[in-house]
């Protein structure tokens, strides 16, 4: 593993930091590289800024495709969605007098060999069922394991979404194209959203609570996805989706919806929070092999790429995106590209598209 860093570290320096520069500068543009790798913060080099290179729409199958991740596992691309008739289940008055009921979301699994050509490999349901939110993460164990929110509505419900109950639902996979059924885990009400390995364990954020009610938000760790154990509480105001990730440091960061960000050292239970200027929802980021943190979320009705820091957030690039429903992606970074996964339904029809992004002086 460690060797494998090692050289693609060395291949990303000698991308950004060496050509063309005199001898000083080389040296300059060295130590502040292996600083930031060392202590875990964003170092940028001065002049970088994302491009897009290309934006392609890989999945239109359903009515309504969303609510993204992607991975790239045993030299393939994974991308899972929700497959459903509506946003939820119940659609919204602008689409449709209330009181149909369309069909519970199911989590379609893509995989490509190069990002270009997709094919579907598993579709998971639960009967009875509305599966939301699919995320990956590679385990200790190096299994995949696919966390999404299994909620069960109640078509006598007045409100928009009729929620009745809901609770967590993992499902494991070797070769991420064969699935074990979904499984529940935690008591009813919670929603972890995103799992983070590190040092053995899985990290994830449960919010617990709805709109008009208040939100908690619980930290949990685990082992095998199936047992939680619970760390501490997030104590922000309306704390919702979460991503976690740890710095090479062993920092953890997490960036929260609405407009947060959090830091916390080993072993996690004090955290530090900050606010944001920016409501987000769907809200990922990602370290890169520089040292610096890049989020991607929906930004006033688009899908946005924004430069973060452990107490900034500075939108700067706008994927092709909007129609009022959005967001939600899955973050890599490979070939010395930031692969995004996201929806969108500025074309008509709400689907998966995938985005390249390069960073130029």
């Amino acid at each position: 593993m460690y060797r494998d860093l090692r050289k693609e570290l060395i291949i990303d320096y000698k991308h950004r930091c060496l050509r063309g520069q005199s001898a000083m500068t080389r040296l300059i543009l060295m130590f502040l590289f292996i600083l930031g790798f060392l202590t875990g913060k964003p170092l940028l080099l001065l002049g970088e800024k994302p491009e897009i290179v290309s934006v392609k729409k890989i999945w239109d199958q359903a009515p309504h495709n969303a609510f993204t991740d992607l991975i790239r596992f045993q030299r393939k691309w994974f991308c899972i969605f929700r497959e459903a008739d509506f946003h939820g289940t119940r659609p919204t008055k602008a689409v449709m007098p209330e009181g149909k009921e369309g069909r519970n979301g199911e989590v379609r699994v893509i995989v490509s060999e190069n990002g270009e050509n997709w094919k579907s490999v598993a579709l998971l349901r639960e009967k009875g069922v509305d599966l939301r939110d699919p995320k990956l993460s590679v385990m200790a164990d190096g299994r995949l394991m696919l966390l999404a929110g299994g909620i069960i509505n109640d078509p006598k419900k007045k409100e928009q979404w009729g929620y009745l109950t809901r609770s967590p639902r993992v499902a494991f996979s070797k070769d991420g194209i064969n699935w074990t059924p979904t499984q529940r885990v935690l008591a009813e009400d919670h929603w972890l959203w995103r799992a983070t390995w590190y040092q053995g364990k899985g990290y994830a954020l449960s919010k617990m609570g709805e709109t008009p009610n208040p939100r908690r938000g619980f930290l949990y760790w685990t082992t095998d996805g199936l047992n939680w154990q619970w760390l501490t509480e997030f104590k922000v105001k309306g704390v919702s989706e979460t991503t976690l990730r740890v710095m090479p440091n062993g920092e953890m960061l997490a960036l929260i919806r609405p407009r947060y960000l959090g830091r916390s050292l080993p072993p996690y239970k004090k955290w530090i929070f900050n606010e944001i200027d920016h409501s987000i929802g769907g809200p990922n980021f990602i370290r890169i092999t520089d040292g610096s943190l890049w989020a991607a979320s929906r930004l006033q009705g688009k899908t946005v790429l924004s430069r973060m820091t452990t107490d900034s957030f500075d939108p700067v690039l706008t994927l092709p995106s909007g129609g009022g429903d959005t967001s939600y992606p899955g973050m890599v970074w490979h070939d010395q590209l930031l692969w995004i996964s996201y929806y969108s339904s500025h074309e008509g029809q709400s689907s998966i598209y995938l985005a390249q992004i390069r960073f130029v002086s």
